[in-house]
């Protein structure tokens, strides 16, 4: 597996897909958080990291599946995969060092932003006053919902030889788990199986976990989502003979 995380991460800095992707993340965030008068927290006139948290996924919505549209799409394309799977690694560690290596490239993302939790923590009046465990919880949900993502991209690039294909298909999916359900709940036709469709959708955890409460049935629910995108990656890739 290690080898594979190696061969990415390389992949990713040749060509430049790391910068680009951690650039364009912390300009428009950065842009959202202190610029545009609508969502900036100087014209909000408070503390507060809302705008990271609550545009985050969205942004992460495109850009995580630029990240991993060519993990698979790229090497069906080339003709790679047959040599690929016909080198001593499983199936599990071919994927899993794909995916790490995109889930890397998230946090590498995230780590930066934590300039903006100090830049509005001293403009809080008196300096440092954020709710703390509202924003860890917010940073453990953005994180586990880029794992997610992440995970759902690797499917997307399984599914198809063309990354244009991949990236589209990996938006699409995304944006269903993360606020499809909660936009479906909200239809009153649903009666008792509103909270249920709720809590299928990402939007209803990662809220829970930005509240600061690390309750354990959000976490394993990521964690979960992610095995599941990445068990049918495995099927997907089993059910081929290359």
């Amino acid at each position: 597996m290690l080898t594979i995380y190696l061969k990415e991460i390389n992949s990713f800095l040749n060509s430049l897909i790391a910068y680009v992707v951690i650039g364009v993340f912390l300009t428009g965030i950065g842009l959202l958080t202190w610029v545009f008068p609508e969502t900036s927290v100087l014209e909000y006139g408070y503390a507060s990291l809302e705008t990271l948290f609550g545009l985050g996924p969205y942004v992460f919505m495109f850009l995580i599946p630029a990240i991993t549209m060519k993990s698979f799409a790229e090497e069906k394309r080339t003709g790679t995969i047959e040599l690929l799977f016909t080198r001593p690694f499983s199936e599990w560690q071919i994927i899993g060092g794909k995916y790490l290596a995109g889930f890397t490239l998230v946090v590498f993302s995230l780590i930066p932003t934590l300039i903006y939790f100090w830049s509005i923590s001293q403009l809080g009046n008196p300096k440092g006053n954020l709710d703390v465990p509202g924003i860890i919880g917010s940073y453990i949900g953005l994180m586990l919902l880029g794992g997610v993502f992440t995970a759902i991209g690797i499917l997307s690039s399984s599914l198809t030889s063309n990354q244009i294909v991949s990236f589209i298909l990996a938006v699409f999916l995304s944006f269903i788990f993360y606020s499809g359900f909660e936009s479906m709940a909200a239809i009153d036709v649903w009666g008792s199986m509103s909270l249920l469709l709720q809590k299928i959708g990402m939007i209803y955890h990662y809220n829970s976990l930005s509240k600061g409460l690390l309750d354990s049935r959000d976490v394993i629910y990521f964690l979960s989502m992610i095995f599941f995108m990445l068990l049918l990656t495995n099927l997907i890739l089993s059910s081929r003979k290359w």
